[in-house]
């Protein structure tokens, strides 16, 4: 029950003055104002986080709401047929005739992508621009990397050439002497020798379109190609799928037309034998460390717009870095005139490429070291 005014203590003492009645009174009056401002305040304060939370509440019991609901897959149309539709589930690549509605019928066109449930039945059309596919190339229009930039792997350049580039420029050739053109090219060899160099320059030779990672050049394929093994671990299982996956898409090429398959791999060794298969690469092509002559071609590539001193002796170079990749001379190159940056001159001199070589070395990692090994 609420104090009545007569339960209220007086702020003056039962003797004071009207005129010391009033003050203190209006001393009170103004603190109980200040407080109940305060207290106004503090409401609002409450109301605001309250609000905040009730907003997360909401958000979390529809996040809640969405998890406990059976996931969609994604899949491909295949085929419209008077039964229903045939569709491919991306993943396990099963093809399965599901249902449809009539109106979402009318939309859907074979290629189309679009979601199922558990039971395969079509929930909804999928934009084609939000394929995750697409999300693994890296597409690079007219690379500018030419054979001029690629040095001490001439052979290799050459067998190259012949595989992809002959088949785009001169298909009849193969039709007139009754032969099919290689199906793809492997490039193996340790890390740094220009694999990946050679790719592009034959990119920009033929004036094709580089993909990189999905259908023309396929990185580091080692870590979708491994051997199969028989661990049961979810990632071992997932690799293997995704070889098993490739293998079929590379056996499904019924005509390429002007598409070539060029893969590249750091460890040869790790790769299963099925994708070494004739049909799937048919040349295997080994791209070694350069030799004498090849280490003394790249350091005058990688020095050509570099002012250098008339003391440098790319041969003596060469023979000092005995055991350097193209990536180890051009790092050693950049490194060189790094040391003439830091003296203040503008001419790169003999001693700073014998030092860069020393800090590359140095720098050398053990798992560098471990795949050195690996190739040597």
């Amino acid at each position: 029950m609420s104090d009545t005014v007569d339960d209220v203590d007086l702020p003056y003492e039962a003797g004071a003055s009207q005129q010391e009645k009033v003050q203190a009174l209006e001393d009170r009056l103004e603190i109980l104002e200040r407080q109940n401002e305060e207290m106004r305040d503090k409401l609002l304060d409450a109301n605001a986080e309250n609000n905040k939370y009730q907003q997360k509440l909401e958000r979390l019991t529809h996040e809640n709401k969405k998890l406990k609901q059976s996931p969609l897959f994604v899949a491909t149309v295949q085929e419209l047929t008077d039964e229903g539709v045939v569709i491919k589930q991306h993943g396990n690549n099963q093809e399965a005739l599901t249902e449809v509605t009539d109106e979402m019928r009318t939309d859907l066109e074979p290629d189309d992508r679009v979601a199922v449930n558990n039971s395969l039945s079509v929930v909804k059309a999928l934009d084609d621009e939000t394929d995750v596919r697409a999300r693994v190339m890296q597409v690079d229009q007219s690379p500018d990397i030419t054979y001029q930039d690629i040095g001490g792997v001439d052979e290799q350049m050459e067998e190259v050439r012949e595989t992809v580039e002959m088949p785009i420029e001169n298909p009849g050739m193969f039709d007139e002497v009754g032969i099919n053109p290689p199906s793809g090219v492997l490039l193996h060899g340790p890390p740094g020798t220009g694999k990946t160099m050679l790719a592009k320059a034959v990119a920009n030779q033929t004036d094709a379109t580089f993909i990189k990672m999905a259908g023309v050049f396929i990185d580091e394929i080692d870590a979708i190609a491994s051997k199969r093994t028989e661990s049961k671990t979810s990632g071992d299982a997932e690799v293997q799928r995704t070889m098993m996956q490739l293998l079929s898409e590379m056996d499904g090429f019924e005509d390429r037309g002007q598409i070539s398959i060029i893969a590249a791999t750091n460890r040869f060794d790790m790769l299963d034998r099925a994708i070494l298969r004739p049909g799937r690469f048919d040349r295997l092509i080994e791209v070694p460390k350069p030799e004498l002559e090849g280490r003394k071609i790249i350091f005058e590539i990688h020095t050509r717009d570099m002012n250098v001193a008339d003391d440098v002796d790319y041969a003596g170079l060469a023979e000092t870095v005995e055991n350097a990749s193209g990536a180890d001379i051009k790092a050693t190159c950049t490194e060189a005139g790094m040391y003439a940056i830091r003296d203040d001159r503008t001419e790169v001199r003999m001693e700073d490429f014998e030092s860069a070589w020393e800090k590359i070395q140095q720098s050398e990692t053990p798992a560098d070291a471990e795949v050195s090994k690996t190739f040597a």
